[in-house]
């Protein structure tokens, strides 16, 4: 630093802090004490003594006002006749002493750490909710519950109810864990934190499956994204109906629409792939037979594709909630195990809550 310090005036600062590779800001720091030292700036002339400012400190550590705000103090002060600083000075002294927070004694949130859920294979992350269905009359609604596959989109579970019961959705949970044959250690449920979500119930159903739960964060809408978008899916449909007369046309209309999301619907985010197909396997075969048909259309007009051979779309190997800005040192995530067979339809239970598996 000595030799920086002594040529950098005659051969230029940048230079020759490039070649000895400083800092240019660290040059002329250190150029500081040749200078001398730099002047303090004077106190304002109106700024208080020293004795003074410990006796606004000494009044801010009274018991009666430690909670308090300074403006709520200077304010009773004042009721009192008695005027010691204005607002700003108070908030000044505060600053000086690391004491400029929240003085007042409430509650504080805790923090919640954002749900970041890797799923790479079907029935390793699922997302369920409920939503509300208008019933024949004002202030009268139907529950539909579903529980859905993040990777694939499948519904693999739903039900429609009078009401929002925890005991309900243990139910519905248990009996579309036992239709997908779903193993201790494999799968992560995530939901919101409605109360039939956070039961007491329901945690420890999961506990027993060996099922993993986790949550969204209070008030953040987009934890929670792939069944807030498959509600959406639903209710903007043109057959979606203003009102339902009775429970049985909702379950109606709800196992119509589930049957042709499921096996029907083109899904955008697979790959313009049903979730039937993604959910059972049948990727690469879908995907060779539009390959196929690409390969004809190439191969008889291949001036209509500029960029080259088409294609065939097929969907993402990994589907995140969340996924993290930079490489995950453990994300969340289930080994992928094989796939297993698995029926398309049909229902279990009975009673008047009959929950329906896929």
């Amino acid at each position: 630093m000595d030799t920086v310090l002594a040529v950098a005036p005659s051969l230029g600062v940048l230079a020759t802090c490039a070649a000895f590779g400083v800092a240019v800001a660290t040059y002329y720091r250190l150029r500081v004490p040749v200078y001398g030292p730099r002047r303090r700036r004077p106190s304002p002339p109106r700024r208080l003594p020293a004795p003074e400012r410990k006796a606004v400190l000494d009044v801010l550590h009274e018991p009666r006002f430690v909670d308090l705000a300074p403006a709520e103090v200077h304010a009773m002060l004042l009721e009192e006749g008695r005027y010691l600083c204005s607002v700003r000075t108070m908030h000044r002294i505060l600053a000086e002493n690391a004491e400029l927070r929240e003085r007042r004694n409430q509650l504080r949130h805790p923090a919640y750490a954002k749900p970041e859920l890797l799923a790479t294979a079907p029935n390793q992350l699922w997302s369920w909710d409920i939503t509300k269905l208008l019933g024949p009359a004002k202030w009268t609604y139907y529950y539909l519950y579903v529980v859905l596959d993040v990777f694939s989109r499948y519904v693999v579970g739903w039900m429609v109810a009078h009401a929002e019961s925890a005991a309900l959705a243990k139910r519905l949970l248990a009996e579309t864990c036992a239709r997908q044959g779903v193993e201790p250690g494999q799968l992560t449920i995530h939901a919101d934190r409605g109360t039939s979500m956070t039961s007491k119930p329901v945690a420890l159903l999961m506990a027993d499956l060996g099922v993993t739960k986790t949550h969204s964060r209070p008030h953040v809408s987009d934890d929670n994204p792939f069944s807030e978008a498959q509600f959406k899916t639903m209710k903007y449909r043109p057959q979606f109906p203003e009102r339902f007369g009775e429970v049985e046309d909702a379950r109606a209309h709800s196992a119509d629409f589930i049957a042709w999301y499921n096996d029907e619907h083109h899904h955008s985010a697979l790959g313009m792939l049903t979730p039937a197909d993604v959910h059972h396997g049948l990727v690469e075969q879908r995907v060779a037979e539009r390959q196929v048909v690409l390969d004809s259309a190439f191969a008889a007009h291949p001036e209509r594709f500029p960029r080259g051979r088409p294609i065939a779309a097929r969907p993402a190997r990994e589907v995140w909630i969340n996924k993290p800005t930079q490489a995950p040192g453990a994300p969340l995530a289930v080994e992928t195990r094989s796939d297993r067979s698995r029926d398309a339809s049909g229902v279990t239970g009975a009673g008047p809550y009959t929950a329906h598996a896929h």
